[in-house]
């Protein structure tokens, strides 16, 4: 197991607050199945009447998710970048704010080498790059580049809402938006890291399912052009995910345009598909340049060249695992050979498949849902045969099989079908409500209570530290499958950082890890332009290549930075004893090898 990085702390975990709640809701409605009915009837008449002003019920769940983040910023403030993901979307966002779609390979790049990073045949995320142009808005209109993801997240939660509006009643519709910002839009890691990415693709599959039974309705352009833009947000964000979810909208589609009782004449449709198509044409066309542009070849996708250059682990179950590569850091050897290895054994053995299998399912529902969201879902009988939702349902389906056959699952990968999770929850939800053993409303009040219990736990969170709730530490993955997402992760690379900014000159910190460091915990990452930097992360190597980086950047203060020593080491680097002649020869080749590239 990958060594902590910070001690255990004490206090009680949110999880089992948020459990205790559940059963306390659940009792309550059976014991006192009309508890407060007077009350929670007042605030149901005016909450559906804001519903039933559809436009603005969306209008005010987006801003409500916009102002809200903001208000607790002096409680729970902007995240510092933290894991590999981060930093990957961060240069994306400072490549594409110089002008630039990728940047040249830096000279000495062997010490800057860095998960999900490639290095060549340019110096880039490997990711697709929606997120990444999200952030450099965000950071050219408002300063820094968590606004994008911000507002980002405030779009999707408005988005959901729209969305449930086209498959369930107004009011079921403006819950699930509500409950989507206590759920998603404060505290997961969705708005609390740099990997927005999420929320992009959110967003695109709420377009697509909010637009295609209004389409098909009444066709009407705007739905199209939603369509194409939910489809591209998709295909820049996460497009295996989005096949997966368009596949089943084509089809239907295509049926209904073949055989509908109700299908558009030609000249309709053509009206409606000329402007998307054209639409989704530039942005493939867009998207073959920037994989021209940052991989070489308009035919390489993202992802690609990373993982064939350092991945072990394959993305589907039925392949074998690659060679492991000659890896010049032992961090990346540790985070490729083994740490994305440490399921795969189970998941390509047929009495391992099933339990994992069962594993990657529970973790998608536990981030979505959590304890309290789970007591409707006794109501799964009545759901699946459900006319109206069946199409989600199916969906659903689709996406299960698609992940099943996939290794690796975390939340956001199943991001693009968050809108169809809501529907179906919430339909649960309406026949949970209508529900009454022994002629008690107690689903009725166990509903109202439920979503009282999301309200309350998410006052609980915002003061969590000094209620001393236990929250996940930095060294485990809890925060990525839990709604109230990670701490205040990050904050010694950022204090080391800022304390090397505020000293005159450039600086060179060459970062040196113990044998057991946790390789998520990564803290060598750079600006696109690294020379240029004003301080400049290098890993630690042998002496040799360590004194020839050192003579590179000569006219740098040279700092030797300890992450694993409590607290962080930070001092001055000793010289390593070698042969400098030898060194300044290398380097001087080295410099005359970038000349001569920039000549060509």
């Amino acid at each position: 197991m990958i060594s902590s990085l910070i001690p255990e702390r004490g206090g009680t975990s949110l999880m089992l607050v948020e459990g205790g709640l559940t059963v306390i809701a659940i009792a309550v409605a059976f014991c006192l199945p009309k508890l407060g009915a007077a009350s929670f009837s007042r605030i149901d008449k005016a909450f559906g009447r804001l519903a039933r002003q559809q436009g603005l019920a969306v209008i005010a769940t987006g801003v409500a998710a916009l102002l809200l983040r903001l208000a607790i910023l002096p409680i729970v403030p902007i995240p510092q970048p933290f894991v590999p993901d981060d930093f990957s979307f961060l240069l994306a966002a400072d490549t594409f704010m110089s002008g630039r779609l990728a940047n040249p390979t830096p000279a000495m790049w062997a010490h800057f080498e860095s998960i999900h990073i490639t290095m060549k045949p340019t110096y880039m995320s490997m990711y697709f790059p929606a997120n990444g142009l999200i952030l450099a808005v965000g950071k050219v209109l408002f300063g820094h580049p968590w606004f994008g993801s911000l507002c980002m997240i405030a779009l999707m939660c408005a988005a959901l809402c729209w969305m449930l509006q086209a498959w369930l009643p107004p009011t079921w519709a403006l819950l699930g938006g509500v409950l989507a910002i206590l759920r998603l839009g404060l505290f997961s890691y969705w708005i609390n890291t740099y990997s927005g990415a999420a929320s992009i693709s959110a967003l695109g599959g709420a377009l697509i399912l909010g637009s295609l039974p209004r389409f098909m309705r009444m066709p009407r352009l705007r739905y199209s052009l939603l369509m194409a833009i939910g489809a591209i947000l998709l295909a820049t964000s996460r497009p295996y995910e989005g096949i997966l979810l368009c596949m089943p909208v084509a089809v239907v589609l295509v049926r209904w345009i073949l055989v509908g009782k109700q299908r558009p004449t030609l000249c309709v449709l053509a009206q409606c598909v000329a402007i998307p198509l054209m639409l989704v044409i530039g942005a493939a066309i867009w998207m073959g340049y920037y994989d021209y542009r940052a991989f070489g070849s308009p035919l390489t996708p993202p992802y690609k060249i990373d993982r064939a250059t350092y991945a072990v682990a394959p993305y589907y179950i039925w392949q074998s695992p690659r060679p492991e590569p000659a890896y010049k850091h032992k961090v990346m050897r540790d985070f490729y050979s083994h740490y994305e290895l440490l399921d795969l054994g189970n998941l390509q053995t047929l009495s391992g498949f099933l339990p994992q299998t069962l594993f990657k399912g529970i973790r998608g529902v536990r981030f979505f849902t959590g304890i309290v969201l789970l007591p409707p879902f006794i109501m799964s009988r009545r759901v699946l045969k459900d006319r109206r939702i069946r199409f989600l349902l199916v969906s659903v389906i689709i996406l299960a099989l698609g992940m099943a056959i996939e290794i690796f699952l975390l939340p956001h990968y199943i991001a693009p079908f968050t809108a169809a999770f809501y529907a179906l929850g919430l339909q649960a939800m309406r026949h949970l409500r209508v529900w009454r053993p022994g002629d008690q409303p107690v689903g009725l009040t166990l509903t109202r209570l439920i979503v009282t219990v999301c309200f309350l736990l998410g006052a609980l969170r915002v003061f969590a530290e000094p209620l001393r709730f236990r929250l996940p530490e930095s060294s485990s993955s809890d925060w990525l499958s839990e709604w109230y997402g990670p701490g205040k992760f990050g904050v010694a690379r950022a204090q080391i950082e800022e304390k090397l900014e505020n000293l005159p000159g450039p600086q060179l910190a060459i970062v040196r890890y113990s044998p057991r460091h946790n390789p998520i915990n990564e803290w060598v990452y750079n600006a696109p332009d690294i020379d240029r930097s004003k301080v400049i992360w290098a890993r630690e190597m042998d002496d040799a290549s360590n004194l020839e980086l050192i003579h590179y950047y000569k006219n740098r203060k040279v700092w030797l930075v300890q992450p694993d020593l409590q607290p962080t080491g930070l001092s001055a680097y000793p010289l390593p004893e070698t042969d400098t002649t030898r060194a300044t020869d290398s380097i001087s080749a080295a410099k005359n090898g970038k000349k001569a590239q920039r000549g060509g």
